[in-house]
């Protein structure tokens, strides 16, 4: 089977065109030995099947990041069988930087034009021909997003990749040139693959390159102490760069030919739809307000029980006919319940609640049969251990993880259509503004941005940040942004109708918004307390804003649905059996089953309960315990803490969901309120807390732990305390409320001062 590998610029549209050509045959993975995510898939349209491999997303084949090594060790060590090359041919000269980087190496190269469709729309035209005779290689026009000619350029790769090709250089300068050429001599002779390209990269004094080939360093010094560039002195790095967007200025500007009412206008550049919609969504003061209203639409939409806030205006269904009957049968997905014992609805349930209605439903049937299979004599289970073990220890956990599905892919689905619409790329934008005053900068928040989704990746993307200290301070907030695990434990609260009276899409919304705005103030005393004043600089490429293509949206919501239900057979179901185990036995557990408030874990529950007694959520003396080991069980995945708390309650004194709830809201709306932010902030998953392992020192992976505790246990406690005060005297929590708010705000002046001050010092 051949390889091909796709290469290009970020946001080029190179993913984009992986998902068209393999489709439901990609898999993901990582890259050995790094933690840079790989993405291979086949495409099954020529003569032969190929294997399609989805490289990084990268500027050029420069040692800058892990991300820029895995594409030049893959295609300079894999050898595959063609490289094709995404070129965003709405920005022609800057993403042709490196293609002329990649034709240096000796491997077939086709040369694919994406967003043809955005040109044509535009009024511009694009000369593949002249192009392609410039480049040397095939160069075809396709759009990734649209699917067109995608099987042309498949045609051309493969005739490509049955003919050698040697590397060619675009440097002109005819010193620097024969300094090239000499090198390249030099590697031809050790007998090195990609002379050309060793040449080119040794001269530049690439890290990798004069590692390898100390040898030849001595060459490129002497040629250096009589070289000297007029722009950039003796920098060969930046000499070569500029000699090549010289070259590609100079051969291929022309290939894009401009509307030609837009150059006899003498017009710099046309303003698209995109510009248009920049000038309010990336808006001075009214992008932060309008990215805050559209998440609030999304929880709102997702987990909101009563949308638009119709039942709190008084609108209700009541069960006064059959119409209507059907009506909340259908919101609630209560198909049992005869017409007279049904319950006047108050409003209606947002789209999300309705499905994870239904999916309760279905759910709830399909682990009533399973458990009718342990029945004896009608209703009567079979008082044995494994009997308690599957329904009792297995399904109520799982019963509870799975029903979240339909609301968990909802909101994943929002965040997908924003990311593949290209506006998730202006949020980080336009949180660079707030963070940079801070000590994080934009580039900060594209980690934290992953961890909406898992925080394993997020962890691991902060390598692309090359200051120490601002990835250090970046995995410490990543636990602020919720990922995808914890989205359970706030549909669960929110579900139950905590919160005296809360609406649960409001409820999840304040989750979001207070993680994101509790990163910024952990940001700024990080900063306070700290003598590092650099921030790296941000810069970023915005994409044109697009129509979300079905299938890219669809893919990750595939990946997610599989992954999540893939913990929940195995981690979840592992920690269910743990638990089981604990909660039906004493510590004699040869005695048999016990009473759960007896058990091992009740126990050790009880111990956890003084710890977090201050906290609020561990006080009830009855159940308090189980939040306390629900806590705790989360630090294997975060969705145990729900599948902890179903199956305890589920097996207390045989408790009812109505029960349950009542429990919920029985520890009080303030520590409700302090259960969720101390599990939004308190330690990840032990996936995560490896991954904080593997990217940091020894030395400040532990004070990463320590922070993470310290962080959740005082924000936990703060708030418990606080809205406590509330209860008691509103009067006393709003000056309490506004003595936090002076200290943050006194915080925020003496680092922006400093950071003026340093910026006026430069």
């Amino acid at each position: 089977m051949k390889n091909f590998a796709l290469i290009g610029n970020p946001n080029s549209g190179k993913t984009t065109l992986f998902n068209s050509l393999t489709g439901s045959t990609a898999h993901v993975g990582n890259w050995p030995g790094v933690t840079v995510e790989k993405k291979e898939g086949v495409y099954k349209k020529l003569q032969e099947q190929v294997n399609i491999v989805d490289l990084p997303g990268i500027y050029s084949l420069s040692p800058y990041t892990p991300e820029e090594v895995v594409s030049r060790d893959y295609i300079l060590n894999e050898k595959p069988d063609c490289v094709i090359n995404i070129v965003d041919a709405t920005n022609l000269e800057r993403n042709l930087y490196l293609t002329t980087q990649v034709l240096e190496i000796d491997v077939p190269v086709v040369v694919a034009l994406n967003m043809s469709d955005v040109v044509r729309k535009n009024g511009d035209k694009l000369d593949t021909k002249m192009l392609s005779e410039k480049l040397g290689v095939p160069v075809v026009e396709i759009s990734a997003l649209k699917s067109e000619n995608l099987d042309e350029l498949m045609k051309e790769a493969f005739k490509a990749s049955n003919n050698k090709r040697q590397g060619k250089s675009v440097i002109e300068d005819k010193d620097l040139s024969h300094l090239i050429k000499d090198v390249e001599i030099a590697f031809k002779g050790k007998g090195v693959e990609n002379p050309l390209f060793h040449a080119v990269k040794l001269v530049e004094l690439d890290e990798i390159e004069t590692k390898m080939h100390e040898d030849l360093l001595p060459m490129v010094e002497e040629f250096k102490k009589t070289f000297k560039n007029e722009t950039f002195g003796s920098d060969f790095e930046a000499v070569v760069a500029d000699a090549r967007y010289n070259y590609i200025s100079k051969n291929y500007a022309s290939a894009y030919q401009a509307n030609k009412n837009d150059a006899e206008n003498d017009s710099p550049r046309k303003i698209t739809k995109s510009d248009k919609i920049d000038k309010v969504l990336t808006h001075r003061i009214w992008a932060i307000p309008l990215f805050i209203v559209i998440m609030f639409f999304i929880f709102h939409f997702t987990f909101s029980e009563d949308l638009f806030f119709m039942g709190a205006m008084g609108l209700s269904i009541e069960p006064t006919n059959g119409f209507n009957a059907f009506l909340i049968r259908t919101f609630t997905g209560d198909l049992s319940t005869p017409t007279s014992e049904l319950e006047a609805l108050g409003g209606i349930p947002s789209l999300g609640v309705w499905l994870q209605s239904w999916m309760g439903t279905l759910t709830g049937s399909i682990m009533d049969g399973v458990s009718s299979l342990f029945a004896l004599g009608g209703d009567a289970v079979l008082e044995s251990w494994y009997a308690s073990l599957v329904v009792d220890g297995l399904l109520n956990g799982l019963d509870a993880v799975l029903s979240f599905i339909p609301q968990i892919l909802l909101l994943f689905l929002f965040i997908a259509i924003l990311e593949d619409s290209g506006y998730m790329a202006r949020v980080a934008f336009i949180l660079d503004r707030a963070f940079r005053k801070f000590g994080l900068s934009g580039k900060a928040f594209i980690p934290m941005l992953t961890g909406f989704g898992c925080s394993v990746p997020a962890i691991m993307a902060t390598r692309t940040l090359e200051d120490e200290k601002e990835k250090n301070r970046t995995i410490r907030l990543m636990t602020c942004f919720s990922c995808g695990a914890k989205a359970p434990i706030w549909t669960m609260l929110a579900a139950v109708g905590v919160l005296a009276g809360f609406n649960g899409g409001l409820f999840v919304f304040i989750i979001y918004l207070a993680g994101i705005s509790m990163a910024i103030v952990y940001a700024l005393f990080m900063k306070l307390l700290s003598k590092d004043q650099y921030v790296s600089p941000f810069i970023m490429e915005l994409p044109a804003y697009h129509m979300p293509q079905a299938r890219n949206v669809l893919a990750l919501l595939w990946e997610k649905l599989k992954h999540y239900v893939i913990k929940a057979a195995t981690i979840i179901a592992a920690s269910l059996l743990v638990i089981w185990f604990l909660s039906n036995f004493r510590w004699a557990f040869w005695q048999g089953l016990c009473d759960i408030h007896d058990s091992m874990l009740a126990d050790i529950g009880r111990v956890l309960g003084y710890f977090f007694w201050p906290l609020g959520f561990s006080q009830n003396q009855q159940y308090g315990w189980m939040y306390s080991v629900a806590t705790v069980t989360g630090l294997v995945a975060k969705e145990d803490v729900v599948a902890t708390l179903a199956s305890l309650f589920g097996m207390a004194e045989g408790a009812s969901e109505a029960e349950v709830g009542s429990q919920l809201i029985g520890i009080s709306a303030a520590g409700v309120w302090s259960f969720a932010f101390y599990n939004l902030f308190t330690f990840p998953c032990f996936a995560a807390i490896s991954a904080a392992h593997g990217e940091q020192s020894r030395k400040q992976f532990w004070i990463t732990m320590a922070w993470w505790f310290v962080m959740s246990y005082v924000a936990a406690l703060v708030i418990y305390w606080v809205g406590t005060l509330y209860s008691v005297a509103w009067w006393g929590g709003l000056l309490v409320t506004l003595a936090l708010v002076g200290v943050v705000v006194s915080a925020g002046i003496v680092v922006a001062n400093r950071t003026k001050r340093l910026a006026q010092a430069n």
